[in-house]
């Protein structure tokens, strides 16, 4: 769905421009990178330092010959040697375990629990499938009825929006990603806070907000995306605003939200 273009914003140039998972989530992947090179560049000035702490490439072999046991002899594992491998390699991991599963989570209910958007059961065949003339003529006759006929039951329906009710909320204890720094990180004013947090003008001396800035601007951006009309994907009749990367949710079914990890 896209191709390397270094002219393009994010160096990617994508196949479909009015996709909004996409363009949204291009903002957070930087973010998210930004944020996780500020770490990796603190911790490990010298690059020699990542290959040989054992610590680290314990983990790294864990995640691929036990976490991934049937994939370990993959030829496409990245190697882990550099800063710039463990960037990466920490990237992909938040950004598939916050930003990716709350794209595919937190939205279920607000699209499918209007069931006729995505029926969990049809009852009925088409009636093109196995069609007597009677089904046929009836089906022309009062369209509406066979439609009601294929659709789930109350029941069904009813059962189906429950779970995906659940499915879609935040617990009131859930922690948004960026949101809040760990103790750790306040202890390091310098370079980590600063990095998560930031303040101030953008001097030197005084930087600007960093990764909780970057997600709180990423939120503004969407707000801006949904009231421009020329995004049909995202804005206009019938159309649900596309809001699921929006860092930042109160608890319940908000249809937006990234927590800082997996949570359902």
């Amino acid at each position: 769905m896209a191709v390397e273009d270094p002219t393009s914003e994010h160096c990617l140039k994508l196949t479909i421009e009015d996709y909004p998972f996409a363009n949204d989530g291009l903002i957070l992947w930087d973010a998210i990178k930004e944020w996780v090179s500020d770490y990796v560049n603190h911790y490990y000035p010298d690059p020699t330092l990542v290959e040989s702490d054992e610590e680290l490439q314990s983990w790294w072999t864990k995640v691929r010959t036990k976490g991934h046991a049937n994939k370990k002899d993959e030829p496409w594992w990245p190697v882990l040697k550099t800063p710039k491998n463990l960037i990466q390699i920490l990237t992909t991991i938040i950004w598939v375990t916050a930003g990716h599963h709350a794209t595919v989570n937190f939205g279920q209910y607000i699209y499918a629990g209007y069931f006729p958007n995505q029926p969990s059961i049809a009852r009925t065949n088409m009636p093109t499938e196995d069609p007597s003339e009677e089904v046929f003529q009836n089906f022309l006759r009062k369209p509406e009825m066979a439609l009601l006929m294929c659709f789930p039951t109350q029941v069904q329906a009813t059962k189906v929006m429950a779970v995906l009710d659940v499915l879609s909320n935040h617990s009131p204890d859930e922690e948004n990603i960026g949101e809040n720094m760990e103790p750790s990180w306040a202890e390091n004013l310098v370079t980590v806070k600063r990095a998560h947090e930031g303040t101030g003008s953008g001097r030197a001396d005084n930087p600007s907000p960093r990764f909780n800035g970057n997600l709180k601007t990423l939120g503004g951006i969407i707000d801006g995306r949904n009231t421009n009309l020329n995004l049909k994907n995202r804005v206009g009749a019938g159309v649900v605003p596309y809001e699921l990367l929006k860092p930042f949710s109160t608890p319940g079914v908000t249809g937006r939200g990234i927590p800082n990890s997996i949570s359902i």
